[in-house]
């Protein structure tokens, strides 16, 4: 028998525990040492090789991530560009109205501005500075909207505007046209 440590030949000599009791304890400790042995070289490649992938994973997916957002800004700016070089310019002293954001927003207009806005010829859109707004021929705003299409804020061309009505009132009233260049 392994020789035992000093509380436990002070137990046996006083009594308090048998010999078979020490032997076994004796017994699972050095079972719980040899269970805790140094682990082997196959086992510590397979882990290196499993956080290696890990890690290449989670790169693919950073690297994926910064590739859509750096697209999404250059088609941003892209469309940024279109709306400075091709906005129409704008002159005139009547006021034509929109809503953007829940807010009502004015620009100043002539008379064949307001024609062509009431018609979907032209389009309204932030311009590519931010606050302001441009007016954009239709084939312009395409190009805009493909690239982005929250920059478009009015355009009374675009067939999928039309909401349906959500009541009766809504219903009856939907057969009274109020046309698009109603000056208020």
């Amino acid at each position: 028998m392994a020789k035992a440590n000093p509380l436990q030949e002070q137990l046996l000599k006083a009594g308090l525990v048998k010999k078979s009791k020490v032997a076994e304890v004796a017994r699972e400790q050095a079972k719980a040492r040899i269970g805790k042995a140094a682990p082997t070289a196959g086992d510590i490649e397979r882990e290196a090789q499993r956080v290696r992938a890990e890690k290449a994973e989670r790169d693919r997916a950073l690297e994926a991530e910064r590739k859509a957002a750096a697209r999404i800004n250059e088609l941003r700016a892209q469309a940024r560009q279109i709306i400075r070089d091709k906005q129409v310019p704008r002159s005139g002293e009547s006021e034509y109205r929109f809503t953007v954001d829940g807010a009502i927003r004015t620009l100043l207009v002539d008379d064949d501005i307001r024609r062509r806005l009431a018609s979907g010829a032209l389009v309204i859109a932030r311009d590519g500075d931010g606050d302001g707004y441009a007016l954009l021929p239709r084939a312009a705003a395409d190009k805009v909207r493909e690239r982005d299409a929250t920059l478009v804020v009015l355009d009374h061309g675009q067939a999928g505007e039309a909401e349906a009505p959500t009541s009766e009132d809504d219903a009856y009233y939907a057969q009274f046209k109020v046309p698009d260049d109603l000056v208020w």
